[in-house]
């Protein structure tokens, strides 16, 4: 049985969404651990660019210094940030630097997919990892080639959009269901008194704004987040089979089936003997004398089990586990039912 929950867990608003954004920059400041720049051409590329527009000449010389890494920095533009708000960035080289610890990012804009500069970013790299070396060996925990910046940029353009402005608005459902999107249509009618809201397809409920409605459109969601909907979801079986875990739905049924499960292990133990001659003897060798044994355990004493039609995941489970058999096992069972037509369910292997 689904648990009832809140309208504004399961549902987002079209149109309110985060922004990607990016940006190519310079980390000053390191202890040798940057680029070299005989190998990343673009590191000192960037440094003579960056110094001629602060008024010095680099041209026709040569960049010698580890203490500079070129890097890429990214971030994340929330729904309605403002201008001068502060966001976290992360930085990773993109060169052969060996460690950021230390290092200062400089002023980077942060561009958006229009192309467009919405934040600049700049302040000290925390790095987690580190490394360390000597003559012989050294050692690496972490990624030290990585960092973040937390509130290290701010935000200098606004995403145009005005929710309060908007007379028509449309739900996302996280997990599309078309049993879902009626339950929500349905409770926000009832919840208003009108039919406003109906369901287009498994992902998108349509809400209007009514007419002569006195609260806003922003205050009109903030009391309908807060309804309790009982979601649908469709039965479906995951299955990792790198680490062998099973995650099933509460709505999976399985058709009445027989099943006989049975692996073929065989156990060979080396026990090798010493032999060796008399005390004193004046002839013979010591030798070693090898001694194996094969066990072979192909199954035979597994008979041919039954799973009845199940009609609640308990029954299912406790069904599979009547078979004796691990996880392992159980998710080739399950692929093979799967296959036999008897699992009313979609199953999905990750």
């Amino acid at each position: 049985m689904a648990v009832p929950t809140r309208l504004k867990d399961i549902i987002s608003i079209e149109g309110v969404r985060d922004n990607q954004l990016v940006g190519y920059g310079l980390v000053v400041g390191l202890d040798r651990s940057g680029d070299i720049i005989l190998n990343t051409p673009y590191t000192e590329q960037s440094i003579n660019a960056m110094l001629e527009r602060l008024g010095i000449n680099t041209k026709g010389r040569i960049q010698r210094g580890q203490n500079v890494a070129a890097v890429m920095v990214t971030a994340t533009l929330p729904a309605f940030a403002r201008q001068g708000t502060r966001i976290d960035v992360s930085i990773g080289s993109i060169g052969d630097a060996q460690d950021l610890k230390g290092g200062i990012l400089l002023a980077t804009p942060l561009l958006g997919a229009d192309g467009e500069v919405y934040a600049v970013a700049q302040g000290g790299v925390a790095v987690a990892g580190f490394s360390a070396q000597g003559d012989a060996g050294s050692i690496t925990q972490g990624v030290p080639t990585s960092g973040r910046i937390a509130n290290g940029a701010i935000v200098e353009r606004e995403v145009e959009f005005e929710l309060s402005d908007l007379n028509t608005i449309k739900l996302s459902l996280h997990n599309p269901d078309l049993t879902t999107a009626q339950r929500i249509a349905d409770k926000i009618n009832d919840h208003l008194g009108m039919f406003l809201s109906l369901p287009l397809d498994p992902a998108t409920v349509q809400l209007n704004r009514p007419v002569g409605y006195e609260k806003s459109l922003v205050q009109m969601l903030i009391d309908m987040e807060r309804l309790e909907i009982e979601p649908d979801q469709r039965a479906r079986v995951v299955i990792d089979e790198r680490t062998g875990i099973i995650v099933m739905g509460s709505e999976v049924r399985i058709n009445s089936v027989a099943i006989a499960q049975g692996n073929l292990t065989i156990t060979i133990s080396e026990t090798p003997l010493v032999s060796q001659p008399a005390p004193f003897s004046e002839q013979g060798q010591t030798a070693i004398v090898p001694r194996t044994n094969i066990a072979i355990d192909d199954g035979s004493d597994r008979q041919l089990g039954i799973l009845p039609p199940t009609v609640t995941l308990q029954e299912l489970v406790d069904g599979l586990n009547a078979l004796g058999v691990g996880p392992r096992d159980m998710i080739s069972i399950l692929q093979a039912i799967k296959a036999a037509g008897a699992m009313q369910a979609e199953l999905e292997v990750m």
